[in-house]
């Protein structure tokens, strides 16, 4: 009897070891996606590629509690409340205690200078690529959404008159006026006191704590020092405009990093679409449990799933319509149903830009559209009745997939599921094309680009769907589907180049305003990529309504104008929300660590590494 124990322990033993050793490479982990960054640095992105990779190489005030949306300390020793007075001046004043001790990557220590630096550089350079606008809007208390308007308000001039291409002042009255802007504006807004960073809010802005926790990439903060020593803003008011909007590339944090996050950049190789990443072994809340972690791009799906198979790959991105790839794989595991603050959606430029590539003649003439096409709402209701949404649900997301009225997920405040979802009808979306552009669209026809971001199979599919539909309507409608890397994409996109296009965005906090702000704001991220004629209208009809309801104290209140800007929405034909999407996670079994978090930048497509590791 015990010789038959002694066996059995040690198959038992050799077993166990076997499954310890079939995890490749232990100390490192290989995630797989179809995006590469776009910049480092935290205050030039608005990316989930470049998102994820900063998550890692940079710490923030605060941070989410688990897989909670309540707050708990991290670079700040506490999370301001009105009861432990840290929150004062009826949500005007946020105090903030800054840690001890905590060690950047290049060495030097963090101080409460380091945060002032961090929101101040970052609000003077307002990259237009980046996202620091949700800070400035907060701190401005909603009045604001880019320092540029900030300025002029405050100067009476714009911005771009103070200096020219070359960034010199056009005058000594133009240099004095932004000088004293930083003086007497920007500086006064975030203060050192002994340990503390205290920010002073120009008017309350309820979801400002929301904005800055750790999986926000601009409220990373940076080390001051570094920045200076590498040619970043140098701290000083007379000449703070030449580090304004300039391009990622133009930054010293564009490829480096200064953070004092649980990993330090190794490598980014911009050519092969990887990133490395080494631990930080003086991180302040002790050494990740992996050594490594290695970001690569691949775009299409089969070679992703080959790495995973292989064990080449740890993780990767996993479109829903693969969800049942891997059932019979004892090796792979996959997790997925988990709610997500995110909303994929069909949006339209309603004055593109006349030297686009994308629009063909540029006329209405059967061989392209005008920059203008998308102003009559017949074009967009031609669009959205065109499209089967329930179908792209349940054949391409495999159920993973919710349909919601408007860019709203479901649970934020101002969701409201009686309201009306845009119906898949053909003979409505016939008689809508009829009355396009006084019928020339119906004479003349037309040829429309829609456009994805390359490696998408659910997006490149979706844009495959509306091609069949729209051209089944009438034989002189075409639509091509172009597929383009995602750099490429974000910039068409942001420079206005895109007629049609399918976005998605994950919740930046979670709060209803970052949806209706970012999608239909003339300012909003989304919004301002739609074009003059889209931003009159919204001037008048949106922005208002979306400006009042941000700054409301009472939630009643902020309903029922959320409830009026649906309507207006709605009735306008602004943009079809495709589906609401659900969590879906594919990894080996022996990576451990993962947890699903309704604002993590990168999705649920990858853990946060520093709480994973691989037996």
């Amino acid at each position: 009897m015990q010789k038959k124990l002694l066996v059995l322990f040690a198959c038992l033993l050799a077993l166990t070891l076997f499954a310890f050793a079939a995890a490749k490479n232990p100390d490192t982990i290989v995630s797989a996606e179809y995006g590469s960054a776009e910049s480092l640095d935290p205050h030039a992105e608005w990316d989930n590629a470049s998102g994820e990779v900063i998550n890692n190489l940079y710490d923030n005030l605060i941070k989410y509690k688990g897989q909670t949306i309540e707050f708990e300390p991290m670079l700040s020793t506490a999370v301001p409340t009105v009861e432990n007075g840290l929150l004062r001046d009826d949500g005007k004043t946020y105090i903030f205690p800054i840690r001890k001790g905590v060690k950047f990557h290049s060495g030097n220590i963090l101080s409460p200078r380091d945060v002032e630096y961090t929101f101040e550089r970052g609000f003077l350079a307002d990259n237009s690529s980046g996202a620091v606008t949700i800070i400035i809007e907060a701190v401005s208390g909603g009045a604001f959404y880019s320092i540029a308007d900030w300025f002029e308000d405050y100067a009476g001039m714009p911005l771009s008159e103070a200096f020219d291409d070359d960034r010199v002042p056009t005058s000594p009255e133009a240099r004095a006026k932004m000088i004293a802007f930083y003086n007497e504006v920007i500086d006064p807004l975030f203060e050192v006191d002994g340990d503390n960073l205290i920010v002073h809010m120009r008017n309350p802005f309820a979801p400002f704590l929301s904005i800055i926790p750790k999986y926000a990439a601009w409220g990373s903060i940076l080390d001051s020092q570094w920045c200076i020593e590498h040619g970043e803003w140098d701290g000083k008011a007379d000449g703070w405009w030449k580090w304004h909007d300039r391009t990622p590339e133009e930054s010293a944090l564009h490829m480096k990093d200064a953070g004092c996050g649980p990993y330090k950049l190794a490598v980014w190789d911009q050519t092969n679409g990887m990133v490395v990443m080494e631990r930080f072994d003086d991180y302040w809340q002790g050494p990740a449990k992996t050594k490594t972690i290695i970001f690569k791009a691949v775009v299409e799906y089969s070679t992703r799933k080959a790495l995973l198979e292989a064990g080449d790959a740890d993780v990767i991105l996993v479109d829903p319509i693969y969800r049942y790839d891997f059932d019979n794989n004892p090796d792979i595991q996959v997790i997925s149903g988990h709610p997500r603050a995110q909303v994929t959606s069909i949006h339209m430029g309603w004055r593109v830009k006349e030297t686009s590539e994308y629009i063909g003649s540029g006329k209405l003439d059967g061989k392209g559209i005008p920059p203008n096409f998308f102003t009559d709402i017949n074009a967009r209701a031609g669009i959205l009745h065109s499209f089967n949404y329930d179908a792209l649900i349940d054949d391409l997301v495999n159920g993973l997939g919710k349909r919601v009225p408007t860019d709203l997920p479901e649970g934020f405040l101002g969701y409201d599921p009686t309201l009306p979802v845009y119906a898949f009808d053909l003979s409505k979306a016939e008689k809508a094309w009829k009355a396009a552009w006084n019928g020339e669209v119906w004479k003349n026809g037309f040829k429309l680009v829609a456009m994805y971001n390359a490696g998408n199979e659910v997006r490149q599919t979706a844009c495959e769907m509306l091609k069949v539909y729209v051209e089944s309507i009438n034989p002189k409608f075409q639509v091509e589907v172009l597929g383009v890397q995602w750099p490429t994409y974000l910039k068409a996109t942001r420079e206005m180049l895109c007629p049609l296009y399918i976005v998605g965005w994950v919740a930046d906090y979670p709060d209803s305003h970052n949806f209706f702000s970012t999608y239909y704001h003339s300012k909003g991220y989304y919004g301002a990529r739609h074009g003059e004629d889209y931003a009159a209208f919204a001037v008048k009809y949106l922005d208002p309504i979306i400006d009042a309801a941000v700054i409301e104290s009472n939630v009643s209140k902020r309903a029922e104008l959320y409830a009026q800007l649906q309507k207006i929405l709605l009735d306008n034909y602004i943009a079809a929300p495709l589906y609401m999407p659900q969590g879906l996670f594919v990894a080996r079994k022996w990576l451990k660590g993962f947890f699903p978090h309704l604002i993590r930048s990168s999705g649920d497509s990858t853990p946060e590494f520093y709480y994973a590791w691989k037996e």
